[in-house]
């Protein structure tokens, strides 16, 4: 197709876009069952913060068990029912409360909140479009995501518990419905949920992919759409590469649950009984699992990065350093995502050359993530800064990736890794790298892009409050992990009170506990802020922040259709921070050079 043609269609869908959502909508169709990308964003935004809470209370109740081992929770009782006896917690119950706490952050929040929510809002925003490619393909990926949401919600409240195999699902505890309680149903209902979760992830990503790539308004070539964009448009490529492997892995265990087939079971002994199947591999799920879960880790962390490179150069007021390299940086990160995968299965006995082959792939990636960090440091240096509560989230983002990423290389060492493996260093390194830098990211984007969502702005102060308390408490839960981790000390361990030799550290897991219950503690402040600005917070001005995107010269909220008239032409990239010589220190994508002669550099001077 040329791009002649390509223009016309484009132009042809917003014509058809713009008389298609003129006429009157009832309340079903505006804010339920909506086809305007802006209201489906802010569905996945709340169901990402209810999950974020779920998450985060399992996360607790099992702290709880970590941090005070011998002591009884007899004020749980009500909640937990027959799942805690004479105030103490059942052990199979802590190891489906491990499981759904890591399911529900990773894929529920951190996958389908965070990159639901920005992908869907900012990317016709920021590519000038009227609304995604397929406003209807984009409303059923939400609804596919709700009914995935109302199985895994369902199955906390059956009988035999929830999935209880960890949030790897590894078999034989998640092919062998009798293995253990949590092996029965409630393993069914999330294999079902996962499925599902997935079709509507692959959806999600068509649609990205193909709105940032026919959608573009005149002007928007690639090397002109921000950050945000890129990360959204790779972190899509990443899900629709990646993602159809995990559900082949989820299949093909409903078989062996459920129709007698052997893909991952072999030689399984259940109460001195033999089992018929023969012939599996559960090291073969492990590797159909981390093809996904290593790709997942940057379809996580992408979206982030993205926000985060936005709101460091609007509020340090300064032209994003390095944009190209940035570019090339995603690309690199994206590519050798998909060749690592077998660093997590260091322990699983396999051969020693093609570990090395692993770990030197390992290494590498560390070096386009390593250029990010170099030019969000130069970009910061020396800037203007604004300390805004989404400028706060965002520096932290920094320092979180850096303290976690360090250890990534620790552990990137097969030798290292295989002693380190099962310890509680691996869980500092995951949570620092990936959980809490990306929930800053997702906080900074928040905080940044909440008067174009809403109207109106979030509290400061209150945001100071929630960034000083979260930021502390997540380096006192995940720092002394580290130490003990070293030290190590086991993770998956319900009670390791009978081992003397862990015993000293009993004081170190209450200090984790009582500073994991501060951080689950300030989430409220956010929610409070977050509920009260809807309604309450000050009026948004258009572009409160004075940033340079596209999203900034819509009205202070869009309708469906975004643009009241005619879509804004691009003359210039997003970055035009602070230039010599111009009247203000920003200068939006859509003032022409022959505006700003003043400003314009030596290259400049003949675009248009």
């Amino acid at each position: 197709m040329s791009s002649t043609d390509i223009t016309i269609n484009r132009d042809v869908h917003h014509a058809h876009e713009e008389h298609e959502h003129h006429h009157d909508q009832n309340f079903f169709e505006k804010y339920i069952f909506s086809l305007d990308h802006k209201v489906i964003a802010k569905q996945y935004l709340f169901m990402g913060i209810f999950w974020a809470f779920i998450g985060g209370f399992l996360s607790i109740l099992f702290r709880l068990q970590l941090g005070w081992p011998e002591a009884t929770f007899t004020f749980l009782e009500p909640i937990l029912g027959g799942w805690i006896e004479n105030g103490k917690l059942n052990p199979e119950f802590y190891l489906a409360l491990v499981t759904m706490h890591g399911t529900i952050m990773v894929f529920f929040v951190l996958t389908a909140g965070l990159s639901g929510t920005f992908s869907n809002f900012l990317i016709p925003l920021q590519v000038g479009a009227r609304d995604m490619a397929s406003g209807f393909m984009n409303m059923l990926s939400f609804w596919i995501f709700f009914i995935a949401s109302v199985i895994m919600f369902w199955s906390l409240f059956i009988e035999t518990g929830p999935a209880a195999g960890g949030w790897t699902v590894y078999p034989p505890l998640s092919a062998l419905p009798e293995a253990i309680q949590g092996s029965g149903d409630g393993m069914t209902m999330w294999l079902i949920s996962m499925a599902l979760f997935i079709a509507s992830q692959l959806l999600g990503g068509i649609n990205y992919i193909t709105t940032v790539i026919n959608l573009r308004t005149k002007g928007m070539s690639m090397t002109k759409l921000p950050l945000t964009i890129w990360a959204f448009l790779l972190t899509a490529v990443l899900g629709l590469l990646a993602f159809p492997v995990l559900l082949s892995a989820a299949l093909l265990l409903i078989f062996d649950r459920s129709f007698g087939t052997s893909f991952f079971l072999s030689d399984i002994y259940i109460a001195g009984q033999a089992l018929t199947n023969t012939g599996g591999s559960a090291i073969l799920f492990q590797h159909l699992f981390w093809f996904l879960g290593h790709p997942e880790v940057y379809i996580v962390i992408l979206p982030a990065m993205g926000l985060v490179s936005e709101v460091i150069a609007t509020n340090a007021r300064k032209p994003i350093f390095g944009y190209r390299a940035m570019i090339g940086s995603m690309f690199g990160i994206a590519v050798l995502s998909f060749v690592v995968w077998a660093h997590h299965m260091f322990v699983t006995g396999m051969n020693p050359f093609l570990g090395s082959v692993f770990m030197f792939l390992t290494l590498i990636i560390a070096v386009p993530s390593a250029v990010k960090v170099f030019n969000w440091i130069a970009t910061l240096w020396r800037g203007n800064i604004r300390f805004t509560t989404a400028m706060m989230f965002a520096i932290g983002f920094v320092s979180l990736f850096i303290s976690g990423g360090l250890t990534g290389i620790i552990l990137g060492n097969s030798a290292l890794d295989i002693q380190l493996h099962d310890t509680y260093f691996v869980v500092a390194h995951f949570h620092l790298v990936m959980g809490a830098a990306a929930f800053f990211g997702m906080f900074c984007g928040v905080y940044h892009w909440f008067p174009k969502m809403f109207g109106r702005m979030m509290d400061e102060k209150l945001g100071f409050v929630h960034f000083w308390f979260t930021f502390v408490s997540v380096y006192l839960v995940f720092m002394p992990m580290h130490y003990i981790g070293i030290a190590g000390f086991p993770r998956r361990y319900y009670n390791w009170t009978g081992f003397e030799t862990f015993n000293i550290f009993t004081d170190m897991n209450t200090f984790i506990s009582i500073a994991a219950i501060l951080g689950f503690t300030a989430q409220f402040i956010f929610l409070f802020n977050f509920i009260y600005s809807i309604f309450r917070g000050r009026r948004a001005t258009e572009n409160p922040w004075h940033s340079n995107t596209l999203e900034w010269t819509t009205p202070v909220l869009p309708g469906h259709g975004n643009w009241p008239g005619e879509i804004p032409t691009v003359y210039r990239w997003p970055y035009d921070y602070s230039k010599p010589g111009a009247a203000e220190d920003y200068i939006l994508q859509t003032v022409p050079y022959s505006q700003t002669q003043s400003s314009n550099l030596p290259n400049e001077k003949d675009f248009e």
